[in-house]
């Protein structure tokens, strides 16, 4: 909703850094077309492709209430990031915003805890894809295929942010074609007239049969839940990456209004496809190796259509490799921009914010090789210790666009290009929402300990930035 007051300047005004004397000089060479796409297809990741199985076989047909309840969450918490993101668009995102809001501590703990979280899934996503390609060609070893996934997408970071909008650019492309394919073949088998597929039209028999739709009870229904949060996590990159294009307002305002309803489409139409076509206690669907899609698709007759889908889950790894080692070399750029961070890390060189780049690419890697080295502790501790870092970010998202939002009323109305609807109300529901989650994590055994080493990351981030906050004030004051 763009007020009538709005100016085309306001508008399209580039922004290319954070605020401070120290802000990012960074390029405006991303387009419409790559903050369209990146949107898009930035929450489209392995977590959709293959971890929706396991979260189909806790909760059977009643996933897809789960993904729509997290899907409205999701579509809440972007339309607030949204808002701020056109109000002032910073490399620095929500760390800004929270930072400017609450407080420099907050901006510190947002930001670093979602650093940390990218560039341990950097890690993870190069696992994921070196284990798909060493079952083509098991000559090579998995952890040869990492360090040409990380050399390749360090080298595409350092050269140039236009490189990374345009490899993110076809990656969700093909990303977002191969969802639409899978939804019209899944429509076409439900209605029995797909061409080709031995498969009858199973009409509502796999919905209401086998226990129903709910067949798990509430307990199954709160693990899909669950499980489906966290399946939505990177749809945060567009509105870092606004701070890059060339009209950051007007595109980030763009982007968030046109993927909103179809990230909806795509993760709920999908479960509803794949629940209805196959029975959600088939023991495929939990295996890890190969994903509700590729099981589907099988299930049809079609199992070259499941190998096409591997290497479409192979480009959704390398995709979120590619927009995390960006976004986390930002995100770090941006907090040392603010004094959030050591200052080697801030330089910024053709654009580039390299030695953030080197930095975040080389904890990736090292974050692969704990994961062969110490499986079961070190590795195991990371991984429990990034398990609800997204959720804190909402948090914090939410907090920030709470106090934003009745300040630009204030001061600056015409910086709203994009509204959170019916504000306050639904901002305080998105929060009763997550805080709803975590009391959920805190219940389950297989969550709980996710959510004390989240918990336990976040207050010593909290403390530390708190500590910082308190030391620059004090020099502030004595030099003042």
């Amino acid at each position: 909703m763009t007020p009538p007051s709005a100016s085309a300047a306001v508008k399209d005004a580039p922004t290319t850094g954070d605020s401070g004397p120290e802000a990012p000089a960074l390029t405006n060479s991303l387009k419409q077309r790559h903050l369209s796409m990146i949107a898009l297809g930035g929450v489209i990741g392995a977590g959709l492709f293959v971890g929706s199985g396991a979260a189909i076989a806790a909760a059977g047909p009643s996933i897809i209430v789960a993904y729509a309840i997290s899907g409205a969450l999701v579509m809440l918490v972007m339309r607030m990031l949204g808002e701020m993101a056109a109000a002032n668009p910073a490399s620095g995102s929500f760390s800004v915003h929270a930072e400017k809001s609450i407080g420099p501590w907050a901006g510190f703990t947002a930001g670093w805890s979602f650093w940390f979280l990218l560039c341990v899934a950097v890690g993870l996503e190069g696992i994921g894809a070196a284990k798909i390609l060493h079952g083509w060609i098991p000559g090579v070893p998995e952890w040869g295929f990492v360090a040409i996934f990380m050399l390749t997408f360090c080298v595409t970071n350092l050269i140039s942010v236009r490189n990374f909008g345009e490899f993110e650019f076809w990656f969700s492309a093909l990303k977002v074609l191969a969802i639409v394919a899978f939804l019209v073949i899944g429509v076409l088998a439900i209605l029995g007239i797909l061409p080709g597929s031995d498969a009858d039209a199973p009409g509502l028999t796999n919905l209401t049969g086998e226990g129903g739709f709910f067949p798990t009870g509430s307990e199954g229904l709160i693990v899909g839940l669950l499980a489906s949060v966290f399946a939505y996590g990177g749809l945060e990159t567009v509105t870092i990456a606004a701070a890059e294009s060339e009209h950051p307002v007007s595109g980030v305002a763009k982007a968030v209004r046109t993927a909103m309803w179809r990230i909806a489409l795509f993760y709920v139409g999908s479960m509803a496809v794949i629940v209805t076509l196959v029975p959600w206690d088939t023991e495929a669907l939990a295996s890890p190796d190969k994903g509700s899609y590729v099981v589907t698709l099988e299930h049809l007759g079609l199992p070259a259509a499941g190998q096409i889908m591997n290497v479409v889950i192979l480009v959704a790894l390398l995709s979120a490799m590619n927009a995390n080692i960006y976004g986390s070399s930002r995100m770090a750029a941006s907090l040392v921009s603010r004094g959030q961070g050591p200052k080697a890390l801030g330089r910024i060189s053709g654009g580039v914010p390299r030695l953030a780049v080197v930095a975040s690419s080389v904890f990736g890697f090292f974050s692969v090789l704990l994961s062969y080295w110490y499986p079961d502790t070190v590795f195991s501790w990371l991984l429990n210790m990034i398990g609800a870092i997204i959720l804190v970010v909402w948090f914090f998202i939410a907090a920030a666009q709470l106090r934003m939002r009745r300040q630009l009323q204030r001061e600056a109305p015409e910086k709203l290009v994009v509204k959170m609807w019916l504000f306050p109300y639904l901002t305080w529901l998105a929060l009763a929402g997550m805080a709803a989650i975590f009391v959920l994590m805190a219940r389950e055994e297989g969550t709980r300990v996710q959510l004390y080493y989240t918990g336990g990351l976040t207050v010593a981030l909290a403390v530390i930035g708190y500590v910082l906050q308190r030391v620059r004030a004090s020099k502030a004051d004595a030099s003042a």
